[in-house]
């Protein structure tokens, strides 16, 4: 489909896929306020608790690849719908939990609905007319932020004054309403592709993710020298290596490698990982400095309410700015945007050697990182979909979106094993010191000019998503 769909309402759709967004997004943060109380509320231990974050994040690593080929294949629209199947039944299993092992369950079914925001912004090219293209993949984007930066205060705000069962069951309603919008305001995109569906490279990619993310996101917990932790991150290379040869020679692969080998999508995906990794860092440190105890030297002695209050700010900034970087990306190209948001975050974290001590300092650091992260994540779809064919769309932004994912994920291990080596005994407790906060800080700042420096490697591209051959697949089962 070379032409958007006619009768097209661009406002009407542009809104309902930035609240789909911010919703799909709203349901990672909701948890955090609980984190605390989960053990108590679920009868486990704190170790097993963190399981609730994890299946999260696996179920949305193995899943939103899937979902972009299939996306593809039978069209974004019935896919988004069909994510927001497990989206909503995952926030009514955690609704009624009672016990660890319902909770997990309802988790890892709402990570399974992440898939719709790559095939939002994806099905964004199908259905707008060009000139509005640019600004609206900036504004989805930019919902992620939005989503994130609201869930915070919000669930800290209903988790102090009422059940956290509230949380759970007002996401649902927000999901289902989230689903008849698309049902009633989005028209539906016809598949762009052809084939069928590789089950052997799903199966493949999904066990490997698993694996790599499973021994990287609790490796601090076994320990990384443990059998476990090693024996999954060398399984993840072998079964991952197996997957590439299945991808390059089977007919209709999951995720076509010569396209994404393509200099173009390589290096936006090589920065996309440095970028969620840098973009994660500062949120991991920020939270932390402020809810430590003032009694510290260093903690600001905020509660979690206040300290996501705090927070919100730099999300909104992500929407604020993200039709800035559409235009500069129309003028200059989105490696122009991308450059500019790696930059700005670098700068975020570098203001922080001054601004750590207070509140307002912290405020005007985490909106300085997220005015880059806002141009940069509004750059990287523009130059995914200017490099792959149409009929590859949902597949590539899927798999970029797992590669943000990859990359928030060793910032995570990281800075927690960073925040680890460096501590202060404290009131009978062990808590990361400042020299720990700071040291993660400029490992964020690092990584972000990393990010800028590769690129600044990739080829100059026209702004907005062109037509690309469909690549010819020579090889066959």
């Amino acid at each position: 489909m070379e032409e958007p769909i006619s009768g097209t309402r661009p406002n009407g759709i542009v809104t309902v896929m930035a609240v789909a967004g911010i919703v799909a997004s709203l349901t990672q943060t909701l948890v955090v306020p609980l984190i605390g109380e989960l053990p108590r509320l679920l009868g486990t231990t704190a170790s097993n608790a963190s399981w609730v974050i994890t299946a999260t994040l696996l179920a949305g690593a193995v899943t939103t690849p899937v979902m972009g080929r299939l996306g593809d294949l039978y069209g974004k629209r019935r896919m988004m719908l069909i994510c927001s199947i497990p989206l909503i039944l995952g926030c009514v299993v955690c609704a009624l939990a009672g016990s660890l092992t319902p909770m997990i369950i309802g988790r890892g079914l709402q990570g399974m609905g992440m898939g719709m925001i790559p095939l939002g912004i994806s099905a964004l090219r199908d259905v707008l007319p060009p000139d509005r293209l640019g600004p609206s993949i900036a504004l989805m984007s930019s919902s992620m932020g939005i989503g994130g930066a609201l869930g915070l205060p919000i669930a800290a705000a209903v988790a102090e004054y009422a059940s956290w069962r509230v949380l759970f069951w007002a996401t649902a309603v927000l999901s289902l309403l989230v689903s008849a919008l698309i049902w009633l305001l989005v028209p539906a995109t016809s598949a762009t592709a052809r084939g069928r569906i590789d089950l052997v490279g799903a199966l493949g990619l999904g066990v490997g993710l698993v694996c790599l993310l499973l021994g990287v996101s609790k490796g601090a917990d076994w320990g990384w020298s443990s059998g476990t932790t090693l024996g999954l991150l060398a399984a993840a290379v072998v079964v991952l290596l197996v997957w590439g040869w299945w991808e390059l020679r089977t007919r209709d692969p999951l995720v076509d490698l010569r396209v994404t080998a393509r200099p173009q999508v390589l290096l936006t995906n090589l920065a996309s990982i440095v970028v969620g990794f840098s973009m994660y860092a500062q949120a991991l440190i920020v939270m932390q400095i402020l809810q430590l105890p003032e009694a510290t030297g260093y903690g600001l002695g905020q509660s979690m309410l206040a300290a996501g209050l705090w927070m919100a700010p730099s999300g909104l900034m992500m929407m604020i700015i993200s039709p800035i970087g559409a235009r500069l990306s129309a003028a200059r190209g989105p490696k122009v945007t991308l450059i500019v948001g790696s930059l700005i975050m670098a700068l975020g974290y570098g203001s922080s050697v001054a601004l750590l001590g207070s509140t307002w300092g912290l405020l005007i650091v985490t909106c300085v990182c997220n005015i880059g992260v806002g141009f940069a994540y509004g750059s990287m779809p523009a130059l995914i979909m200017g490099a792959v064919p149409r009929s590859e769309t949902a597949a590539a932004n899927s798999f970029n979106t797992l590669m943000r994912s990859i990359g928030t994920t060793v910032s995570a291990a990281v800075v927690g094993l960073v925040l680890s080596q460096l501590t202060i005994e404290f009131g009978g407790h062990v808590l990361p010191s400042e020299t720990g906060f700071r040291t993660g800080m400029l490992i964020g700042c690092g990584a972000a000019l990393v990010a800028a420096a590769i690129t600044l490697a990739l080829p100059g591209r026209r702004a907005e998503p062109a037509p690309v051959p469909e690549p010819a697949h020579a090889a066959k089962h």
